[in-house]
């Protein structure tokens, strides 16, 4: 007779549970990461347009819905840089250019912030893994304890 073995089983749910959450959870932190480093990507082409473009260049102007238009600049020390919080300023390039290099860093210190998440998480996953596999093993050994006892 096995006392306590549905207990054991109950632990080995419990912690498969909080596996997959933490699973989602790390999912959802690479999934930020991605976003984040597309926005980065973002950031850079703004600050390479900004060295390379002057007035009088020919660029395309995305209209929405994959639709751009063909224009000319007019002039290059007047850029319109997102502050956030929907919020825009007018400056000329140099300035444009510190903003967008302020932009770069809070990116590159939040992925490295997720990234040290992610890796909690994961730390976090593999210690609960390792209990589910003692959980297992020792619901195992009760099963072969018990089997041996009704077999006497």
């Amino acid at each position: 007779m096995s006392l306590g073995g549905g207990g054991g089983q109950q632990q080995l749910q419990q912690l498969s549970q909080e596996i997959q959450a933490l699973e989602e959870e790390k999912e959802e932190l690479e999934e930020e990461v991605e976003e984040l480093e597309a926005e980065k990507v973002e950031v850079d082409e703004a600050q390479e347009a900004l060295e390379v473009l002057e007035t009088g260049s020919t660029v395309q102007v995305p209209l929405g819905g994959d639709a751009y238009v063909r224009a000319e600049v007019q002039d290059m020390d007047e850029v319109v840089v997102s502050l956030g919080g929907g919020y825009a300023a007018e400056q000329d390039a140099d300035d444009a250019a510190d903003v967008l290099d302020e932009k770069r860093e809070t990116l590159d210190e939040r992925i490295e912030d997720v990234r040290s998440e992610i890796a909690e998480v994961e730390e976090e996953q593999e210690a609960l893994e390792q209990q589910a596999q003692q959980a297992q093993q020792q619901m195992m050994q009760q099963q072969m304890q018990a089997q041996q006892q009704d077999g006497e």
